[in-house]
């Protein structure tokens, strides 16, 4: 255990672990208090369809060489996002369909590209790593923490400053508006999130597991509390503590950090439904 803990320590002792660390706590963060609002609206695989479309997003940024992929892939993920939550409930093809089929499509045109106009020699490598996440969640530059943080103060600035309205909006959408809260403005508003931390995600555990990240600390906090408040809070905490286990996991063990940290979640998910039968009976 001595040994453990002290590989650990000369771990820390690099700026881009510490990097890593700072990044996946507040990713961790950001999705978990979003992610009670997505599953109680029923549209938990959101942040699924999202990330496919940053996938092909980043596919057409390397084909147009662009040098830094945040400035093509955010664009079209949050208009995406807008699309899906707002748009999309009043189409013909609504919910769970257009999700799929947003998500498949955008996941085949953004694999076809990378193959049609490959830059690279590795190709497996790139779409692999993109998908399932890589170590460049241990390559993360200055500029990009940086990047990573201010948006995630932005996020949890507006979840506080909106937790009201969120929250009615998340209950009783009918009965918001009846009451004259603007529910259109905040499913906007909610949907911008959304693909904020899904693209910021997309490092720590690629674009197949985001899911993972929004779904199993919503899911774990709701076996244990009823309480809108206290399931955001428990989930909050729940998801920074999986994913700073996974992380700690992964640079011990040489394990890939993204899968990882969706395995600690499954078992924290497991734990808390043992627990929440035991206190139901």
């Amino acid at each position: 255990m001595r040994e453990i803990f002290q590989t650990l320590y000369d771990y820390l002792q690099y700026p881009f672990v510490r990097y890593a660390l700072i990044v996946g706590v507040l990713i961790a963060l950001c999705s978990s208090l979003l992610g009670v609002t997505l599953v109680l609206k029923r549209f938990s695989f959101i942040g699924d369809g999202l990330s496919h479309v940053a996938f092909g997003a980043i596919a057409i940024a390397a084909v147009l060489g662009l040098t830094n992929e945040m400035l093509l892939v955010l664009p079209v993920t949050v208009i995406c996002a807008i699309l899906l939550l707002c748009v999309g409930q009043k189409a013909k093809i609504r919910g769970d369909a257009s999700i799929a089929m947003l998500s498949v499509g955008a996941l085949a045109v953004g694999y076809l590209l990378m193959n049609v106009f490959s830059t690279s020699s590795t190709v497996s490598g790139d779409v692999c790593s993109t998908l399932f996440g890589a170590v460049s969640i241990l390559t993360l530059s200055m500029t990009e923490v940086w990047l990573c943080v201010i948006l995630s103060v932005i996020v949890l600035a507006v979840f506080v400053l909106f937790y009201n309205k969120i929250f009615a909006v998340t209950f009783d959408e009918s009965f918001a508006q009846a009451t004259g809260t603007r529910a259109s403005l905040y499913n906007l508003l909610v949907a911008v999130i959304v693909a904020v931390v899904v693209v910021l995600a997309m490092n720590l555990v690629g674009s197949l597991l985001i899911s993972a990240l929004v779904i199993f600390p919503a899911l774990c906090a709701m076996r244990l509390f009823q309480n809108f408040k206290a399931v955001t809070v428990c989930a909050a905490i729940l998801s920074v503590f999986c994913a700073l286990i996974g992380l700690v996991i992964s640079l011990l063990a040489d394990t890939p950090i993204g899968s990882t940290i969706v395995c600690v979640n499954i078992a924290a998910f497991l734990l808390c439904s043992l627990i929440g039968c035991l206190k139901g009976k």
